[in-house]
């Protein structure tokens, strides 16, 4: 099954280009379930979860809905203390024992490269999460270009993250492999003149994707499912809110049942300025 849905979904610059602008952040996760049954947690990569937090997620979400948590960044940065991982595993439970748990998102960043170090680092990390569906992302090319990459997540069961980034050295190209049960994919926009020079962090994912662009993407999303239990697709143009609108429109391409009713504001469309939510690296 082919999940579309976006990364994060808690930012203050949706309001008015998707959420209404009286609408309490208390009840974004159930007015964004009506439009999309997937959404990354990225909170979770600037503190540890608690098991309360995920509780109460699993609350507000529908049954139908899935959340694909991301990786605390002590476990996937700094690397300095495997037990954040054994901790976080169990934060986990509640949306574990809901059926409600996409994946766990292991985001590595570019300075994390195919050494010895890092191939056991990796190795002990996934096998933490043993028993728990795992996707992997790479920032760094090299990752995708040593076929012993792909062999290491499948004997895993790890799952490879595709990604739509820009065509700039060093970053991870297009390549698309199905590597556990779950299969998933990441839009990070294709602004590649901020990529490396922003003045905010979010002017990176200030991107919005043409339908051509996301047809490209269509028959590699459909092979990749064919070959996974589940596949995930995740905007993360987060910024004013396109990853919404990439989202709907992906959804369409791929002939996705549509929940019905989101129009976007003609008053408050993509390119009107606003204060922008809070992004992730």
């Amino acid at each position: 099954m082919i999940y579309v849905g976006t990364s994060g979904y808690a930012y203050d610059d949706w309001k008015g280009p998707f959420y209404p602008a009286d609408l309490r952040p208390a009840d974004y996760l159930p007015f964004y379930a009506r439009y999309f049954p997937f959404a990354e947690l990225n909170s979770t990569y600037y503190r540890p979860p608690s098991p309360f937090m995920m509780r109460q997620l699993a609350r507000k979400a529908p049954q139908h809905f899935r959340m694909a948590v991301k990786a605390f960044s002590g476990i996937t940065h700094d690397r300095s203390r495997l037990e954040d991982a054994v901790s976080f595993r169990r934060a986990l439970a509640p949306l574990e024992e809901a059926g409600k748990l996409a994946c766990v998102l292991l985001q590595f960043p570019y300075s994390f490269r195919p050494d010895p170090a890092h191939r056991e680092y990796l190795r002990r990390v996934v096998e933490v999460f043993q028993g728990l569906p795992v996707a992997v992302e790479f920032r760094h090319a090299a990752w995708v270009a040593d076929e012993a990459t792909f062999q290491l997540l499948q004997e895993l069961g790890a799952g490879f993250v595709c990604v739509d980034e820009p065509r700039l050295a060093g970053l991870v190209p297009p390549v698309v492999r199905a590597t556990g049960p779950v299969g998933y994919v990441r839009f990070h926009g294709r602004n590649a003149a901020k990529w490396w020079r922003h003045e905010q962090p979010y002017e990176r994912y200030d991107y919005l994707y043409s339908e051509s662009e996301l047809r490209e993407w269509v028959p590699r999303i459909r092979e990749l499912a064919e070959q996974t239990r589940d596949t995930f697709v995740a905007m993360n143009n987060h910024y004013q809110a396109k990853a919404v609108i990439n989202a709907r429109m992906l959804q369409q391409l791929l002939g996705l049942q549509e929940a019905a009713g989101f129009r976007p504001d003609p008053g408050t469309g993509p390119d009107t300025p606003a204060t922008a939510g809070r992004v992730h690296p």
